[in-house]
């Protein structure tokens, strides 16, 4: 009859992370404090969309008072940060020229970027944009 909500899952360490983006599936990353006031607000929005993509993609929070060098790496300044992480599309090329390399797996990278309030339907055409699908 109900069925359980998925939350964002918390991430201890970066190693957890780089993880979740080798998966290839776009990886939603909320940088946040717990005593941040517009953090709390998106920590709902956030949630939500963890339920509503469920496995097309990875919805997590890091708290960056807790995790060692993730304010470092990511370079945040303020909090909230979203942050995409996705593998860019594949773009068909039409010939090999001498000397390119030869088309390898694309590595992940950072897709898109925000700080502050963010609405949902926003989140929800980035996600969209990289892959991901509603459950």
């Amino acid at each position: 009859m109900f069925r359980r909500r998925t939350k964002a899952r918390k991430i201890n360490h970066l190693s957890e992370l780089d993880e979740l983006a080798a998966s290839g599936k776009p990886v939603l990353v909320d940088f946040m404090q717990p005593n941040c006031a517009p953090c709390r607000v998106m920590d709902g929005i956030v949630n939500e969309i963890s339920d509503e993509y469920g496995d097309s993609a990875h919805v997590v929070k890091v708290d960056v008072q807790q995790v060692e060098g993730a304010a470092m790496k990511f370079k945040i300044r303020s909090t909230p940060t979203l942050i995409v992480l996705a593998k860019p599309p594949v773009k068909k090329r039409k010939k090999v020229r001498h000397g390119d390399k030869p088309p390898g797996e694309p590595s992940v990278s950072q897709r898109w970027r925000t700080t502050g309030l963010v609405k949902k339907d926003q989140l929800q055409q980035i996600l969209e944009s990289n892959g991901a699908s509603r459950v």
